[in-house]
């Protein structure tokens, strides 16, 4: 019961619409609870008190203007990776992060199984 990121895309509201949506255009899967071990070892730290706001049972959305916060934090979650599946998953979380910023219509949804 992992918590996956997913990466959704602003979808501009035509006139048809009365606001805007997002369309998820990529996940970075996590069904063996990488992220939430990690975040085991350094919750309550004071290091990410981004990601101590996620719910493993819930959702978490960080937009574009929070990445770099993000970023940080993951560097953090990195310093306490012990296994290989462990920093492979930061650096797939890592490169989602970036594509928040460089894509300003696009947020990350931190989403429980």
């Amino acid at each position: 019961m992992g918590v996956d990121a997913v990466l959704y895309r602003l979808v501009r509201a035509g006139p048809a619409h009365r606001r805007p949506s997002y369309v998820a255009s990529q996940v970075v899967a996590d069904p063996d609870d990488v992220l939430l071990d990690l975040l085991k070892r350094v919750r309550g730290g004071g290091r990410t008190p981004l990601l101590d706001r996620l719910d493993p049972l819930g959702e978490l959305l960080v937009d574009a203007g929070s990445a770099p916060q993000l970023l940080a934090e993951l560097r953090c979650l990195a310093e306490v990776a012990r296994a290989p599946a462990e920093v492979e998953h930061i650096r797939r979380l890592a490169l989602l992060v970036r594509r928040c910023l460089d894509t300003r219509d696009v947020e990350i949804r931190f989403e429980a199984d």
